[in-house]
């Protein structure tokens, strides 16, 4: 009987122990899942519960981009978002990738407090974005401005003539499929690009005029493709103030807005299809290249996005 007390007494220290140790791995696997998680998506798991700043990245070669418009729209919606921080770094892209995402920021800003930072580059489309914005900051060596549209394209018509190669076509009128790169283009043509490049950029320097409290004439002053300082574009009302984030923040306060509030940025947390088309696979391809910080897109790092650019685009080439 005295060794079945002592088996029992044996049974419940071991059992105590085993419970203490799943307990602990519990706790082990929570804070790991925790940490991992924090990892991956950044400050948007810890903060986003909680009152914050939203901070949104727009960077390199703008084009249509559905999921920016959607997070933009998730930020306007959100109850714990505050204020909006756009954090602007970008030579410009299409015109209507700017404009999507200039009437996306418009209808954020009619619900909350939205202000552009801008690092190096707010050029083209870039600058069409921040000034969706209530207010812009930018660094005194920052580059803005590159106000207007263009179209652009090859003619290989020399290049055929000397590989003996011969375009035949038919066209049911003649400015169908026009500018073409494999002839030369008429005064005709020419013509009818312009008159399209004409309206496009007669709306853009209005979009300025109207959101820099500008006259029209003043916004086509500056609106002949010339690329200024953040330093000579405070001078030219093209930005509000030289400055980056803190600066960015106090006006912000200025609004009403708690400036000890934490800056949350809000990441592109969208599957990618597949591991060529993820960024990891951009992140290795961008180690391999030495390309900083091994990550973002290859194409944007490169610039060579900008060669597959299609329609109107609004883009400073440096």
């Amino acid at each position: 009987m005295a060794l079945r007390a002592d088996d029992l007494i044996d049974r419940r220290r071991l059992r105590r122990k085993l419970t203490f140790w799943r307990v602990a791995a519990i706790i082990v696997a929570a804070a790991g899942l925790i940490a991992f998680s924090a990892w991956i998506y950044g400050d948007d798991f810890t903060g986003a519960a909680v009152d914050h700043i939203a901070k949104v990245k727009i960077e390199g070669t703008i084009t249509e981009d559905e999921e920016l418009i959607k997070r933009l729209e998730a930020i306007r919606q959100s109850p714990r978002v505050k204020a909006v921080i756009l954090s602007i770094d970008s030579p410009g892209g299409t015109t209507v990738g700017g404009e999507s995402i200039y009437e996306a920021v418009r209808k954020l800003a009619a619900d909350k407090p939205v202000v552009a930072e801008v690092g190096t580059l707010a050029a083209s489309a870039g600058y069409m974005i921040a000034t969706a914005a209530d207010h812009i900051v930018a660094r005194k060596s920052s580059i803005v401005g590159s106000i207007g549209v263009l179209i652009q394209y090859p003619d290989v018509s020399g290049l055929m003539d000397k590989l003996g190669v011969k375009l035949e076509e038919v066209k049911s009128s003649p400015l169908k499929a026009s500018p073409s790169p494999f002839k030369p283009t008429n005064d005709d043509e020419r013509a009818m690009v312009r008159k399209l490049i004409l309206d496009s950029y007669d709306w853009f320097v209005g979009i300025v005029a109207e959101r820099r409290n500008m006259t029209k004439p003043e916004a086509l002053a500056l609106a002949d493709g010339s690329i200024f300082t953040g330093r000579q574009a405070v001078t030219n009302r093209l930005i509000d103030a030289v400055g980056g984030e803190a600066e960015a923040i106090d006006w912000l306060a200025g609004k009403g807005v708690d400036a000890k509030l934490k800056v949350v940025e809000w990441k592109d947390t969208e599957k990618r299809g597949g591991f060529l088309f993820s960024k990891a696979m951009a992140q290795t391809v961008g180690a391999a290249l030495g390309l900083a910080g091994h990550g973002g897109d290859v194409l944007h790092e490169i610039g060579a996005d900008r060669l597959f650019l299609d329609g109107l685009v609004s883009v400073w080439h440096p």
